[in-house]
């Protein structure tokens, strides 16, 4: 996938759209987000993604590097969350997607969050 393509995937997370980050998703997709429990299918992932989303006001990611291959594109940045009192915190990531054909069957997110919803 292209970098204009997950460009795109990050563009959709930074609007908190979840039906557009749904669209980059098969029906059978699995994702965990930190230690989450592991989310099955676009309804539970959905749930799971507009719960976050309600817990946040904004949070941009700026993507450090990538290494995409055939089936898997693997990334690493820094995301900026911005609490719902408004101050914000900047934390590392890294996502290991798993890809069939044009869509995420597996996107798993490597991040300890905890720094977000401590006190600040």
């Amino acid at each position: 996938m292209s970098n204009q393509w997950l460009q795109q995937l990050f563009n959709a997370i930074d609007a908190k759209d979840t039906p557009r980050f749904l669209e980059f998703l098969t029906d059978d997709a699995v994702f965990r987000f930190g230690n989450q429990p592991l989310r099955r299918g676009k309804q539970d992932i959905g749930a799971a993604v507009d719960a976050f989303f309600d817990s946040i006001e904004a949070c941009h990611h700026e993507v450090v590097d990538r290494w995409a291959y055939p089936d898997h594109i693997i990334c690493h940045g820094l995301v900026t969350y911005t609490r719902k009192d408004v101050t914000q915190v900047t934390l590392p990531f890294a996502n290991v997607l798993t890809l069939r054909k044009d869509r995420i069957n597996s996107y798993l997110i490597f991040a300890d969050i905890s720094p977000l919803f401590a006190a600040a």
